[in-house]
């Protein structure tokens, strides 16, 4: 199974709207095929290591980090595949949430008679898709948010400069979070104050199963902007198919901005802005897992106020900016030591000079 999950994590960057899934199929100690899911409509995992065993699997034990599908979507349900390759025994890692498959692919494989075991490393298999079992399970996408500090807590100067607080290896490693993404959000006054791109540049190709490599594609781009006041000729709107802008109903959508191809979603307001927890049930429909927020302190702010934040990415340099500058997140002031938001460490990293701190907000 640990084998499994690593291949699963070999889909990191491609399968989404899709599960990142692998699978091993072995006899006793010896592995006959082997596969992960490395792209929407493609073959899933279990497929891929039927097409990869040299042997004849009748009689072998497949190894699975999500509950094989049951029903037609974009490819034919995986268990009849499974069930003519004559497989006797499944080891599944966990369930599937989807409704449409949430123990029927499992119950499907035990009412043909054969061995099924479930729950083996489930931990680790569903860390490796938070958002598709967020979205599943809540209806609405994982929500990490990135931020990089100086010692003191600061994202930058009292005059708004912040190139570069981060390491050159710590901002490598956030296109790498950026490419696992299916959407990166961002606000209207980080656009107006930076112009960024908010795009993946990454130069290293991913291995493929058919002996071809892929570079990974890049996540939707997401604005929230009550107002819409983004400027036509942003960066961000640079692949207006690529991008959209959500605003508040209350305010008309300019005509020019319609006019980039940049898909506008208008949206209750809350407290004179977007409503956040509308946008996430709307990017859920559009069948969205993990968004990576790279915003200013007003908008990071108001996500952690509404509880809204999964996770958060803090990168750590060494450096001290002083008085004047912006912290990560603006919310409060707090009445008492009661309402702190404390936060559990998941993984600390060093990064050049810097230090990647992983966290977990508990609410």
């Amino acid at each position: 199974m640990a084998t499994a999950l690593k291949l699963a994590a070999r889909g990191l960057f491609s399968p989404h709207p899709n599960p990142r899934v692998g699978c091993v199929i072995s006899n006793g100690q010896n592995i006959l095929g082997r596969g992960w899911h490395e792209f929407a409509g493609g073959p899933h995992a279990e497929i891929a290591a039927l097409r990869d065993a040299r042997e004849d699997v009748k009689g072998s034990t497949a190894y699975i980090t999500l509950e094989p599908c049951s029903h037609h979507g974009r490819t034919p349900p995986c268990t009849e595949a499974l069930l003519s390759a004559r497989i006797s025994r499944f080891v599944v890692a966990s369930a599937d949430p989807n409704p449409q498959v949430n123990g029927q692919g499992l119950k499907k494989l035990r009412n043909a008679g054969l061995a099924v075991e479930s729950g083996l490393m489930a931990d680790e298999a569903e860390a490796l898709n938070p958002g598709f079992f967020m979205r599943m399970r809540k209806g609405r996408p994982w929500i990490r948010v990135k931020s990089a500090i100086s010692l003191d807590g600061r994202t930058a100067l009292g005059n708004g400069d912040s190139k570069w607080i981060s390491s050159e290896a710590s901002r490598r490693d956030v296109q790498k979070w950026r490419a696992r993404s299916s959407a990166v959000l961002t606000g209207i006054g980080t656009v107006l104050a930076d112009n960024p791109a908010m795009n993946v540049r990454l130069d290293n190709k991913q291995p493929g199963q058919n002996g071809q490599n892929w570079q990974p594609g890049q996540p939707l781009r997401i604005i929230a902007d009550s107002r819409w006041r983004t400027p036509p000729g942003s960066r961000i709107l640079a692949d207006p198919a690529t991008a959209i802008i959500a605003g508040t109903r209350d305010v008309a959508v300019p005509p020019e901005l319609e006019a980039t191809g940049a898909r506008c979603i208008s949206l209750p307001a809350v407290a004179g802005r977007t409503d956040l927890v509308a946008l996430f049930s709307r990017l859920a429909e559009m069948e969205l897992n993990e968004v990576q927020v790279e915003a200013g302190a007003r908008l990071c702010g108001a996500l952690l106020k509404d509880r809204l934040v999964d996770e958060l990415l803090i990168y750590q340099a060494p450096q001290l900016l002083g008085k004047g500058g912006p912290g990560p997140f603006n919310f409060g002031p707090l009445e008492s030591m009661d309402e702190r938001t404390h936060l559990k460490l998941l993984e600390s990293r060093r990064l050049g000079n810097d230090w990647r701190l992983r966290l977990e907000p508990q609410y």
